[in-house]
This record gives C-alpha cells, structure tokens and sequence, in this order.
C-alpha cells in the first residue's frame, strides 16, 4: 500500500472545464507536500452544450468519496481530515481513506472495473 500520510482536504470541486468532460477533484495539503486526486470523466457537457451525459459509476464514485470521508454533502469535504496511501516519489496518489475508520476508495481499482 505504501506509507500511510495525513492531509487535509482544502478544496473539492466537480467541474466541466477541462475539454467538456465533467470531473471531481480533491486538493490535499499534507504539510508540506499537496496533491490532487481525482480527474476520471464522469459525464460529458460543457456551458451552452445542448446535450449532457454521465455515468452510474461517475455518480457511485462521488457518494463513495463521501461515505469514505464521513460527510453527507459534497461542500462539507473542504476542512475534513483524510489518510492516503503514498506510493513514492514520481508516483499518481490514487487511494484515500477515512482518518479514523480503516475505509478506503482506490480510485484507480474503482474506475477500472466494468460497469455492469
């Protein structure tokens, strides 16, 4: 798994800036070091887009970082605290998880199963 840190959540935002394709993403602070999780295409659109689309697993993964976390409502995420699994310098911090609770989402095992 790799070595166990702590950070703090300072931003979480759901957006369709990045070339229509609608995404999550956490911000960490971990004192120190900072990194961003998240960026899977959930949903398509943009502003002024006459069609729209998402996915059942975009929508599972956004309650799934939630319920990890502990909070029921997505503006809550900024301020809470999280554990993540650090797998080394150079290395994409894919997996998370509650800071007192042994519960974690692994973005990367989580988005590459098969919707069914």
């Amino acid at each position: 798994m790799g070595e166990i840190r702590n950070a703090k959540i300072e931003s979480a935002s759901i957006t369709m800036e990045d070339h229509g394709c609608l995404t999550w993403w956490l911000s960490l602070n971990g004192g120190g070091w900072g990194v961003n999780i998240g960026g899977y295409c959930i949903g398509h659109g943009y502003l002024g887009a006459d069609h729209f689309d998402g996915s059942a697993k975009g929508m599972e993964s956004i309650a799934r970082v939630m319920d990890t976390v502990g909070v029921s409502r997505w503006e809550d995420l900024p301020g809470k605290y999280v554990r993540v699994a650090d797998v080394g310098w150079g290395n994409t911090i894919e997996k998370f998880g509650n800071i007192l609770e042994d519960k974690w989402f692994d973005c990367r095992e989580f988005f590459s199963q098969k919707e069914v």
